[in-house]
């Protein structure tokens, strides 16, 4: 007997094209931002290009929205579709968050727990974008989604340490507001990584 995933048309399966497209563009909107702090402020320059990626993935997610209005049988069941392309889309709209909080709050340096994080984030959706294809078959993801969970582990512990740096040494407390809104940011779209394992592991065990 067929498996389920193997049974609908090319045109349905172009909700996974579109997974997958969107897990690419997350991943290069992380990219950008751990580039970005890595060598800030000669690199302000990328938060345009990751202001891109966050326009890129809004017109990703409206035609999954899209294709669904025009899809009466879908490979996977609606709200996970729905719920997928919101999940992934919140990665890249925090990740842009970050870096325009970089240039609105004139940030001249970058904090060494932020350069953490930043790349944390990358090697998340990174996991994420190499999980995504073996949701077409339904297989197991638990090795990227464990990975997921145990970054987002390591982001919780980093988080906390450079918030409580920011009250150490008498720093002016509108520095301090400005870089805890930059961590809670930061924290957010690695949360956002781990919230879409979480739906993909979802996916598989209800398909599989």
């Amino acid at each position: 007997m067929a498996r389920l995933s193997q049974i609908f048309s090319p045109r349905d399966r172009e909700f996974f094209d579109l997974f997958e497209e969107a897990g690419r563009n997350a991943l290069r909107a992380a990219d950008l931002l751990d580039q970005m702090l890595r060598n800030f402020p000669e690199t302000k320059a990328l938060a345009r290009d990751i202001l891109i990626c966050e326009q890129e993935g809004d017109r990703i997610t409206h035609d999954i929205i899209q294709r669904l209005n025009h899809t009466f049988v879908t490979p996977i069941d609606r709200e996970d579709i729905l719920e997928l392309a919101s999940r992934i889309d919140d990665i890249v709209d925090y990740t842009e968050e970050v870096a325009d909080y970089l240039g609105l709050y004139k940030i001249e340096a970058p904090m060494e727990q932020a350069q953490r994080l930043a790349h944390i984030l990358f090697q998340s959706t990174r996991q994420i974008v190499e999980a995504i294809p073996r949701m077409r078959d339904f297989k197991d993801i638990s090795h990227y989604t464990v990975e997921v969970n145990r970054l987002e582990n390591e982001a919780d512990r980093v988080s906390r340490e450079a918030i409580a740096s920011l009250f150490d040494n008498g720093i002016d407390p509108m520095v301090v507001i400005r870089w805890k809104d930059l961590f809670e940011r930061l924290e957010d779209a690695i949360d956002a990584t781990e919230h879409v394992a979480n739906v993909l592991e979802g996916i598989v065990i209800k398909n599989s």
